[in-house]
C-alpha cells in the first residue's frame, strides 16, 4: 500500500448537515477500496487565497490514508462529480506504507502531548509567580 493525502475544499457557507455526510461518504469509498483511513484533519473555514466560483471562504479537510491507485482515481472521480466539492489535490506521501503502524505511532505522539499537557512547565510556574507580587509602590502609582 501506498500513503496519499488528499485535501478537500467545500463551499464554507454549507450546513454541517450537509457537508458531513460528504465527507463520511469520501471515508467510505477509501475503505470500500480496500484503503485504510489514518486520520480525517477538519480544518475548518479559511480565507482562500484566490476566488474560487465566486467565493472567497471555503472549509478544509485532510484525508490521511493507505490504499492504491484505483482508490484515488475512485475518490477523485467522486471529488469531480460533487457539486458541493470547490477543489480537491492528492498528493502520495509513501511509496510503501503500513497503516497500523502509522496509527500506533500517532497514538503514540498523542498520548505523549496529552502527557506533556498535563504537566505545566517550571517556566510558566516561575513567570505566574514573578508577576502576581506588586510591591506596595508600583501600586499606587497604576
Amino acid at each position: 500500500m501506498r500513503r496519499y493525502e488528499t485535501m478537500v475544499i467545500v463551499d464554507s457557507d454549507l450546513s454541517g448537515e450537509k457537508r458531513d455526510p460528504l465527507f463520511e461518504r469520501m471515508e467510505e469509498i477509501i475503505s470500500q477500496q480496500g484503503g485504510a483511513l489514518i486520520v480525517r484533519d477538519d480544518w475548518g473555514p479559511r480565507k482562500l487565497a484566490y476566488e474560487i466560483n465566486k467565493r472567497t471562504r471555503g472549509h478544509y479537510v485532510r484525508f490521511d490514508y493507505c490504499g492504491n491507485g484505483d482508490l484515488v482515481s475512485e475518490l477523485e472521480r467522486f471529488c469531480r462529480i460533487d457539486d458541493r466539492v470547490m477543489k480537491y489535490m492528492t498528493i502520495q506521501l509513501a511509496k510503501e506504507a503500513d497503516a497500523e503502524a502509522i496509527k500506533a505511532e500517532i497514538a503514540k505522539a498523542g498520548s505523549a502531548e496529552a502527557a506533556s499537557a498535563e504537566k505545566p512547565d517550571a517556566a510558566d510556574e516561575t513567570a505566574s509567580a514573578v508577576g502576581d507580587t506588586e510591591t506596595p509602590d508600583t501600586a499606587e502609582e497604576e
